[in-house]
C-alpha cells in the first residue's frame, strides 16, 4: 500500500516491499512500455485499491480492487448496476472515492486529479453514445481533436504542422476512414461515428483507453471490425472495455473482471469466469 499524498498529484511513492504478493499484479504486466512521463516499473498502469463510492447510503462501489497491466485489454462485464459506469467515473475523476486509492502508473494518484489532468495525463473515455460534431467534417473532428486546449473555430483555424497531419492521416487509416475524410460527421453510419470518436481519442495518444459498450447498435461487420481494431491497439495503449456482448469480449479479452454489488466477483480468462458458480448465478444466468 502506498502512502497518501499531500498535495501534488504526482509524487514519488512510498512501496512496501511485499506489497505485489499475491495480487494480480504478477500475472497481468505485459512488459510494453508506457508513454513517456509516466512510471509504470511494475508493469502496472492502473491501480485501484479498496475503492468504495457510496450515494446516499447506497455503495455503488464496495472496497474494489482492480490492476490493469500496460498494454492489456481488459473487458469488465456484470449485471445492471454492478458499479462499471462508476469505477469508469472514478478513473476519470468524474466521481470522488469515498474511500481507496485509485494510480495511474505508479505516481499519479487521480483521486486529487481534475478531469482536465487526468485526460491530459493519458487516460481517454469513450461514452456509448457517440459524441462527434455533426456539422464538421471528419478530418475536421480529428483535428479538433488533437487542440483541447483552444476554442473550436480557433483549433479550426489553427494551422497544423506536419507530424500532427502525418498522425491524423494514420488515425483515418486505422479506424478505415480514409475515404469519408471530407463527409460530415453527421451523414455517418452509427457504427462509423464510433470509429470516428476511438479516432479522436487516438490523435490525442492516450496511454490508456476506457471504452464503454463500444459495439452496442454495430452490425455484425462492424463489430467484427472493432474486434480487430482493439486487438491491434493492445500493446500500444492500455484498454479498459465494459461491454455485455459475450460474443464480442470472447472475441477479444485475454483477461476478463466481473463485478458484482459493486466488488470484483471473479477474474480470470472468459472461460474461468464463465464456469465459476457465483458469475452464473448473478449474470450469466444457467
Amino acid at each position: 500500500m502506498r502512502t497518501p499524498p499531500t498535495s501534488q498529484f504526482m509524487l514519488e511513492p512510498v512501496l512496501d516491499p511485499n506489497a505485489d504478493e499475491g495480487t494480480s499484479r504478477d500475472a497481468i504486466g505485459l512488459g510494453s512500455s508506457a508513454g513517456k512521463g509516466l512510471d509504470t516499473r511494475h508493469g502496472t498502469i492502473l491501480t485501484l485499491e479498496d475503492i468504495s463510492v457510496s450515494f446516499d447510503g447506497f455503495k455503488a462501489l464496495n472496497n474494489l480492487n482492480l490492476y490493469i497491466g500496460v498494454g492489456e485489454l481488459r473487458c469488465i462485464i456484470g449485471p445492471n448496476g454492478a458499479g462499471k459506469t462508476t469505477l469508469m467515473d472514478v478513473i476519470t475523476g468524474k466521481t470522488r472515492p469515498s474511500h481507496g486509492k485509485a494510480w495511474f502508473g505508479e505516481t499519479m494518484d487521480l483521486t486529487i486529479m481534475s478531469e482536465v489532468q487526468i485526460a491530459q495525463a493519458g487516460i481517454g473515455r469513450k461514452f456509448q453514445k457517440p459524441t462527434v460534431f455533426e456539422a464538421l467534417t471528419v478530418f475536421e473532428n480529428l483535428e479538433l481533436a488533437q487542440k483541447t486546449n483552444k476554442s473550436v473555430w480557433a483549433s479550426l483555424r489553427a494551422r497544423l504542422t506536419g507530424e500532427q497531419r502525418d498522425r491524423i492521416d494514420q488515425v483515418l487509416e486505422t479506424i478505415r476512414l480514409s475515404a469519408s475524410v471530407e463527409r460530415p460527421a453527421g451523414l455517418l453510419s452509427h457504427g462509423q461515428k464510433q470509429f470516428l470518436e476511438i479516432g479522436m481519442l487516438l490523435v490525442q495518444d492516450p496511454q490508456l483507453l476506457l471504452l464503454d459498450e463500444p459495439v452496442a447498435g454495430m452490425t455484425d461487420a462492424e463489430t467484427e471490425f472493432t474486434a480487430e481494431l482493439f486487438k491491434t491497439l493492445a500493446g500500444h495503449h492500455s484498454l479498459m472495455v465494459v461491454e455485455h456482448d459475450m460474443g464480442f469480449v470472447g472475441s477479444i479479452a485475454d483477461h476478463v473482471t466481473v463485478l458484482h454489488q459493486g466488488s470484483v466477483l471473479a477474474e480470470g480468462s472468459l472461460e474461468d469466469v464463465q464456469a465459476d458458480e457465483r458469475v452464473i448465478e448473478v449474470y450469466l444466468g444457467r
